[in-house]
């Protein structure tokens, strides 16, 4: 299907990009890709996103649309063959709630897991699970959150099926129990196989070769 024109700027290691390249691959979509280095942020992305200066940024048709949960209700807006939000009012409310949930709690507390250290750490990955606890019993008796196919909020916390684990690795720290969240742990399995995810996903050392520098620059500065 042709995108009419459309280009995604990113970084290969962002999961928040990567949300939204599976939101275009759900839909079929012909875009061309701009690989950004946010450490040298091109004139062009500055010009796209001049208010967060941040990836994703999708222009369509020459205009610029901005932060990924915008961008995934927007292509699902715009080409209307394989929803990706519940048609029905009341489960997209909720889709979005629980995305902001996500968003808010898990992500965020994985990032400041990744920034910190001792007692810092120790309390960001408390919130962590306490978000994965109230995940696990949201997914359970369901293969994916939107039922029987992957739909938003699956494309929201996607990241966690597949980034979670690196994030530990660099972090040193563990979250993901298979025992204490079995329906989380099964989600995330029937997530990563699923064939249009598994074809689309950044290598291992393209995530640790990012994660990695980026921890041991915030430690260098925390101790300097």
């Amino acid at each position: 299907m042709s995108g009419e024109d459309l280009k995604l700027l990113g970084t290969r290691s962002s999961s928040f990009v990567w949300r939204t390249v599976w939101a275009l691959k759900i839909k079929g979509l012909e875009y061309t890709y701009i690989e950004e280095n946010l450490y040298n942020k091109s004139s062009l992305l500055l010009e796209l996103n001049p208010v967060y200066k941040k990836v994703p940024v999708l222009v369509h048709r020459g205009k610029p649309i901005c932060e990924s949960l915008v961008i995934i209700e927007y292509i699902d807006e715009t080409w209307k063959e394989n929803p990706i939000l519940p048609e029905d009012p009341l489960e997209r409310a909720y889709a979005r709630f629980w995305a902001k949930f996500s968003d808010e709690k898990l992500a965020e507390s994985a990032g400041q897991v990744l920034r910190t250290t001792g007692e810092e750490q120790a309390k960001a990955l408390e919130r962590m699970t306490e978000a994965m606890e109230i995940l696990e019993r949201e997914i359970s008796g369901k293969k994916f959150f939107g039922g029987d196919k992957i739909g938003y909020l699956d494309i929201v916390i996607g990241w966690s099926a597949y980034w979670l684990q690196f994030l530990e690795e660099v972090g040193c720290f563990k979250a993901m129990d298979s025992t204490k969240y079995p329906c989380l742990h099964l989600w995330m399995k029937n997530f990563i196989e699923f064939p249009l995810i598994k074809k689309n996903l950044p290598t291992p050392d393209e995530l640790l070769s990012t994660f990695r520098p980026y921890r041991n620059m915030i430690l260098a500065r925390t101790k300097g």
